[in-house]
């Protein structure tokens, strides 16, 4: 059976690909949604063909899996001004969903995408999982429950201008929102609303629309919210307009996680210009005033005693010993003993995973209320917590999601929106708390260093075992994913693990043919803030993989595309190897210090392959610019992506070039250094995520054809094979294979260590020296 089926097709107890049920809803005005009836039946009823969990059942399916008993709770709406409507119950932090949403509404409704309105849900506690935005799930999981509450109110406004004017539903068509009849008589959607609205809810059937006679879907769109972004309209957490919530910061600890224990001069900061109020919270010292730059003046004046917290003193090779004293032994299989081996250990440094937008969010919590305002991609989850904390019922938390600049896991988790909630409790007023960004860094979410250790053994041509322990600090699910594992443990292949490991083996896939393959994963010191990047585990996984994969090319004295095209076990990353080994005109002669690389990846319902060509000669690698980590650089790449039936192509190109963005960092220069419990990274000038001089001057995003009828993820799906492939590239390039990322976390530390204390460094004063 194909990978990209859905989970009622796999399970086989889902409604046909081309009739549903949804339900009319009762209202003044027309109101529709979905029913998806994806079963109850567990994983075991499917019979599995390769044996790893995730080609049985991946995250995807999960995900969606939890979603579906909801999905009649998502409703499109048709207005009296002929405007279509829709909440979606995902957060938009730049990927673009609002726009593809728009798109298949647009669809099915045959309406112009510029009067589709999508707006993102306020927390819906009744909408359980089906609120939650990761694992690049959006699409896959909205994709139909959308087309059905679309296609409802399309068959609704229909039926109400056949009788209208008189005639039959077939004898009507719709352009642009508007039902014409042979005769020439013409209706809006808007004159329909009312007459196509039910009194009491009923319950429908209908037909989608069929592939052929699309016409939104699948062309280039621009983003819906462009001009907005563009000209400074976009309605952040920070614009929102709340009364009196006042800029409020935090003076944080110095040490990762330690802890305030008094302000020796109180009295002195709450009597400087502007401050409201001071108070001691778990995190740190808050402070209120009427500016920002206030704030961080009484922050720099704050005399704090610290407390360092159980990571006083720890540094970078303290962490990763204790790493490697919990690595389990490798074990090879029973092999022919003339069988040779090849044993790889590799190191991932500790990564920043927040983005351009500063960690935020308003609170006003009141004596028996609480309002929020921020960007989560788990609103329910926070709006749990934070009425916990405040001792409120849910129902008295109101959390409204805003759009939000990037995200890349960071926002799964809702540190800023209870940190403001218990700052607004303690002050007794609302305010507008904006982390600083050094404190990101230092006191945020960091994706876990990580060692992962491969084994392979093999006999002439044939590999036959590839064995892949991967080793980490501990990785927090506690932002919803965990709660869906534990209500679906029953269903998934994956038998007795933690969270963490059946996440693992829910997202790692080897797709090549090497006789008895296994990745597991084990999780140790809970001591740091994490969470998960893009892609999770995966582009450390697969950067370790696809060296390996060279190196067997290497002693088996085949051409690296040779061997992967020799093992391949899925069609779609074979189709998107050979695109890439084509545009890329792989295996060209390149000068000395330079070279090509190759990698593959599959999941999220589709399958992705990269080759990119590195420059690693000296004259590039100690080329200087200013303020700059320079180095080795990709010089050109080329990206083949397969994600099923594509939304909007224009949205998948610009998430797959961010994908080689985030690919680039992590290879070359993207991580956090600990010293004495102290991350030396502060704020965007010292943590080296690809910058313009390390871009590629050459980047090819090329969209593989595909026969699917259900969409693919895309959010996250470029950063593991493009990851994957400059390491391969790099090592092809020096003759080493490196095996520690980025490459340059050793080198020393080329920028000044902003201060520790206190937490907020003195603003530049340089800013126009740096635009020339």
């Amino acid at each position: 059976m194909s990978d990209h089926h859905t989970i009622a097709e796999r399970v086989g107890t889902g409604p046909s690909r081309r009739t549903f049920l949804g339900y009319v809803i009762a209202g003044a005005t027309l109101v529709t949604g979905a029913e998806m009836s994806l079963g109850t039946e567990s994983a075991e009823a499917v019979v599995p063909t390769p044996p790893q969990p995730a080609e049985i059942l991946d995250l995807n399916d999960l995900l969606t899996l939890a979603a579906a008993p909801t999905s009649a709770l998502i409703t499109v709406t048709i207005g009296s001004d002929g405007r279509a409507s829709f909440a979606l119950p995902r957060a938009e932090v730049g990927q673009g969903i609002v726009t593809s949403t728009a798109m298949i509404i647009a669809e099915e409704l045959d309406l112009p995408v510029d009067r589709v309105d999508v707006s993102l849900a306020e927390a819906r506690p009744e909408l359980l999982f089906n609120q939650l935005t990761g694992g690049s799930n959006t699409t896959i999981s909205t994709y139909t429950p959308i087309r059905v509450a679309a296609a409802l109110a399309r068959q609704q406004l229909l039926r109400a201008a056949a009788t209208v004017l008189g005639t039959t539903i077939d004898a009507l068509t719709i352009k642009a929102g508007i039902i014409s009849d042979a005769l020439g008589n013409t209706l809006g959607f808007g004159e329909l609303a009312q007459r196509a609205a039910v009194t009491k809810t009923t319950r429908a059937q209908v037909s989608l629309k069929e592939g052929s006679a699309r016409t939104v879907v699948g062309t280039p769109q621009g983003r819906t919210d462009a001009r907005a972004a563009v000209t400074g309209a976009k309605i952040f957490a920070m614009d929102v307009k709340v009364a009196d919530a006042l800029p409020t910061m935090v003076c944080r600890p110095p040490t990762h996680n330690g802890r305030p224990v008094a302000l020796r001069n109180a009295a002195e900061i709450t009597a400087m210009p502007g401050v409201t109020d001071v108070v001691k919270i778990a995190t740190g010292i808050a402070v209120r005033a009427r500016t920002f730059g206030q704030c961080i003046d009484a922050i720099q004046r704050m005399d704090v005693e610290w407390e360092g917290g159980r990571l006083a003193g720890a540094s970078d090779a303290s962490v990763l010993a204790g790493v490697r004293k919990a690595e389990l032994p490798m074990l090879t299989p029973k092999v022919s003993l003339l069988a040779k081996k090849v044993d790889a250990s590799f190191t991932f440094r500790f990564r920043s995973n927040s983005s351009l937008e500063p960690n935020c969010a308003i609170a006003d919590v009141r004596s028996g209320s609480a309002t929020i305002w921020g960007s989560l991609k788990s609103p329910v989850v926070a709006q749990e917590n934070i009425a916990l904390e405040l001792g409120l019922p849910v129902s008295k938390v109101k959390v409204h999601v805003t759009q939000g600049g990037g995200s890349f896991g960071r926002k799964l988790f809702h540190d800023a929106a209870l940190e403001a909630a218990r700052i607004s409790k303690a002050m007794g007023k609302p305010v507008r708390l904006m982390w600083h960004r050094a404190d990101e860094p230092r006191q945020g979410r960091l994706h876990p260093l990580a060692t992962s250790r491969v084994r392979a053994a093999y006999l002439g041509g044939d590999v036959l075992s590839f064995e892949q322990k991967h080793t980490s600090v501990t990785t927090d699910f506690g932002h919803g994913l965990g709660d869906i594992i534990t209500n679906h443990a029953a269903k998934l292949p994956v038998g007795q693990l933690t969270f963490a490991q059946t996440i693992f083996a829910l997202t790692q896939e080897l797709p090549y043919n090497f006789g008895l393959v296994t990745q597991s994963l084990t999780e140790t010191d809970d001591r740091f803030n994490t969470g998960s990047m893009r892609q999770i585990y995966s582009p450390d996984v697969r950067c370790a993989n696809e060296l390996v994969v060279d190196e067997l090319a290497r002693r088996m004295r085949l051409d690296p595309l040779a061997f992967r095209r020799k093992f391949l076990r899925d069609k779609r990353a074979e189709a998107a190897l050979d695109k890439v080994a084509e545009i890329g005109d792989w295996g060209r002669d390149m000068p000395e210090g330079t070279a090509q690389g190759i990698a593959i990846h599959k999941e999220y319902k589709g399958a992705t392959a990269c080759l990119v060509e590195i420059d690693c000669r000296p004259e590039t690698v100690d080329r200087k610019v200013r303020d700059a980590v320079t180095g080795p650089r990709v010089t050109k790449v080329v990206f083949a992506v397969d994600a099923g039936l594509v939304i909007n192509p224009m949205g998948l190109e610009a998430q797959m070039l961010g994908g080689v963005m985030d690919g680039i960092g992590l290879a070359l220069t993207s991580s956090c250094h600990l010293e004495e419990g102290h991350f030396l990274e502060a704020s965007w000038d010292n943590y080296f995520y690809t910058r313009q001089w390390n871009v590629p001057p050459e980047i090819t995003v090329e969209i593989m054809p595909s026969d699917s009828k259900q969409p693919g993820g895309a959010g996250e799906a470029g950063v593991a094979s493009s990851f994957a492939a400059i390491a391969c590239a790099y090592a092809r390039a020096t003759g080493r294979m490196p095996t520690e990322f980025p490459i340059n976390h050793a080198d020393p530390v080329t920028f000044e260590v902003k201060s520790f204390v206190p937490s907020v460094p003195q603003s530049p004063t340089d800013g126009l020296d740096h635009t020339r």
